[in-house]
């Protein structure tokens, strides 16, 4: 009798678990959550609130010097410390492009790290999550991590720190390739910019998921089944404040006149990686980060006109490494045009 209980108790746990839809690994999870190990010693204001980041030339003074500016945005880790090694890593293997360049890395927060290094009340800290996607801050007021993105392009438009500056480059990784194709769609400061004559391009690497446009994803069995698939960060229902108020159709048609390079490595092929987003929402975009990447590269340039300003550049040999991708002939291609990528031929 016992036995037959046990079984069918067995027999019921397992059922459970097959209906259950995915979720991050628990460990994962613990993980990100757990306080970073460096917080960037420099500070940009938004509005009355700071926001921390690297920087690898003073920018308080006038540089003639710099000609380009680059931000290099960490993954889901926060880590912004090891980005901006590599941001330094690729500065110097980009020869005289690099020493014309001013690195950015900048870092979001979230509560565990502001409690942790006992930071001002004024350091801006989100959702262990939502800094990916645009959401509003924890505190101390509602600031977007986009808002964070646009107070750094207005400190770059500012002729008089940066009267030669010609072309801005925000290219991200993983989750900061996640945070940079949002705001490719979203973002309100490169317009200022592009005013003075500054040129603004993306570089979206490996994220794990893309916002779509309209509710078809490449898997439509998943989406079927899967509630809130077409909520922001990965369709157009359900967005945050900062970019509530534009139409879907709007905000396409200011996304496909901006610039954007996607970088996929081809070996980011694991549908098992620890930091694959396995939530359902994602997985209706495809199995893992290249075939989501080459799927919505797809789906883009079938629409109405094309994407004349999109690239996709894959990346040979590189799987889910962002200084590799940083790096590499295709990654200084993108963010210092410095000729040597194939699949940009």
């Amino acid at each position: 009798m016992h036995h037959r209980v046990w079984l069918v108790a067995l027999t019921l746990l397992v059922a459970m678990a097959a209906r259950a839809p995915a979720a991050p690994l628990t460990e994962d999870v613990e993980r990100h959550d757990k306080p970073v190990k460096e917080v960037a010693s420099a500070r940009i204001a938004v509005g009355t609130a700071t926001f921390p980041l690297y920087l690898s030339a003073d920018w308080s003074k006038p540089r003639p010097d710099i000609t380009r500016a680059v931000l290099v945005l960490h993954g889901a880790l926060r880590n912004a410390d090891d980005y901006f090694r590599s941001a330094l890593e690729a500065q110097a293997a980009a020869g005289d492009a690099g020493k014309s360049t001013l690195m950015i890395a900048p870092q979001f927060l979230v509560e565990s790290d502001v409690n942790a290094f006992k930071l001002p009340a004024d350091t801006l800290r989100w959702s262990l999550y939502g800094w990916e996607g645009g959401d509003p801050a924890l505190g101390p007021g509602p600031a977007s991590s986009f808002d964070a993105l646009d107070a750094i392009l207005a400190k770059l438009g500012d002729r008089t720190l940066f009267p030669n500056l010609k072309q801005v480059v925000v290219f991200g990784h993983s989750g900061g390739g996640q945070v940079v194709q949002r705001y490719a769609i979203a973002t309100k400061g490169d317009q200022p910019l592009l005013h003075e004559g500054i040129g603004v391009r993306f570089v979206v690497a490996n994220p794990s998921s893309y916002a779509y446009f309209s509710k078809d994803r490449p898997d439509a069995a998943i989406a079927a089944s899967c509630h809130g698939y077409n909520d922001w960060k990965f369709g157009m229902d359900e967005r945050p404040p900062y970019l509530a108020e534009p139409s879907p159709a709007a905000l396409e048609q200011a996304y496909v006149a901006r610039r954007v390079i996607y970088l996929l490595g081809t070996l980011d092929t694991n549908p098992n990686h620890p930091a694959l987003d396995k939530t359902c929402m994602a997985e209706a975009e495809g199995p893992y980060r290249y075939a989501r990447g080459h799927a919505y590269v797809a789906v883009m340039q079938a629409r109405d006109n094309g994407t004349p300003n999109h690239s996709e550049w894959d990346v040979p040999g590189v799987g889910h490494e962002g200084g590799k991708m940083l790096t590499s002939p295709c990654g200084l291609t993108a963010v210092f045009d410095i000729p040597g990528c194939e699949a940009a031929r």
